[in-house]
Order: structure tokens, then C-alpha cells, then sequence
């Protein structure tokens, strides 16, 4: 059975992680192999130190794919629910995956902005109206929709 990589991409508080783990339960539960590799999660242990400057986040991204690829082209279904802001780090992963022969599939989720910062589950977005942080995706940090994803998920 061969694996694939569906990357779920889209603004904080999107529901892309509400989406691959209900996905992920799905496709476990057909006796399929499936891994998630969490934004938050990869960050804590992959990509540990890395900030949020646009190189720092390519950076992540990027690594998040090689993960993604090497899982997927030994027959693992990868659940990647991570924003990767940028359109020219997803393109970087998806050709990585076309050069190793490896399924791809970027979704986004394309929750509005507005129903993001209500739902804010980290706190992110009220903590960015307060002053307390900067360089939120979306709001005062660039977000490059997909122009073309396999899916887009229209969330509200």
C-alpha cells in the first residue's frame, strides 16, 4: 500500500487540526498507517529554535516536508496540518515530492480571518490586538493562499 502527504495549510485557528486528526481516525480505522506531523509538535522537537522570520519558517517547512516524504514514500499516510504561510516553501515541498515519485496533496482550509481570531484557540489573536506579539499569520504577517490546492476546505 503506498502513502501519501495531504498538507493542510491555512490561517491559525483554521481547523486544519481538527480536520487531519478526525481524518487521521478515518484512515486508521480502513487499517491504513497514518502519521501526523502537528506544527506545534514538529516545532518543540524538529525545528526547536527557530523563530518566525520568513527564513526561520521556510526552514520549517521544509523540514516538515523531507519528514512528510520520507513517511509517505515508505507507505505512510501523512496528515500535515501546518499554516507554511508561504507559497514558495509549499511549492518547495510539493516538488520534493515529485522528484521521489511521492503522492502530494495540499489542502486549504480556508477559514476566514474573522472566524479564526473568534474561535483562537491558542490565544493568539487576542494576544496580537493586545500588543503582546507580532507577526501573526494573517493578521500583521503575510498569509499566500493557494492558488490552485487539490482541496480547499471553504470553513465558518
Amino acid at each position: 500500500m503506498s502513502g501519501a502527504t495531504i498538507w493542510l495549510t491555512g490561517l491559525p485557528s483554521a481547523g486544519k487540526t481538527t480536520i487531519a486528526r478526525a481524518l487521521a481516525g478515518r484512515l486508521r480505522g480502513e487499517g491504513r498507517e497514518v502519521e501526523v506531523l502537528d506544527g506545534d509538535e514538529v516545532r518543540e522537537f524538529l525545528s526547536a529554535g527557530l523563530g518566525f522570520s520568513r527564513e526561520d519558517r521556510d526552514t520549517n517547512v521544509r523540514r516538515i516536508g523531507f519528514v512528510a516524504e520520507l513517511l509517505a514514500r515508505h507507505g505512510v499516510n501523512v496528515l500535515v496540518p501546518v499554516i507554511a504561510p508561504y507559497a514558495d516553501a509549499r511549492e518547495a515541498v510539493r516538488k520534493h515530492h515529485q522528484e521521489h515519485g511521492t503522492a502530494y496533496l495540499e489542502v486549504h482550509v480556508a477559514t476566514p480571518v474573522e472566524i479564526c481570531s473568534v474561535r483562537d484557540v491558542k490565544g493568539l489573536y487576542a494576544k496580537q490586538a493586545a500588543g503582546e506579539i507580532s507577526g501573526l499569520t494573517g493578521v500583521d504577517d503575510p498569509y499566500e493562499e493557494p492558488a490552485d490546492p487539490e482541496v480547499r476546505i471553504a470553513a465558518h
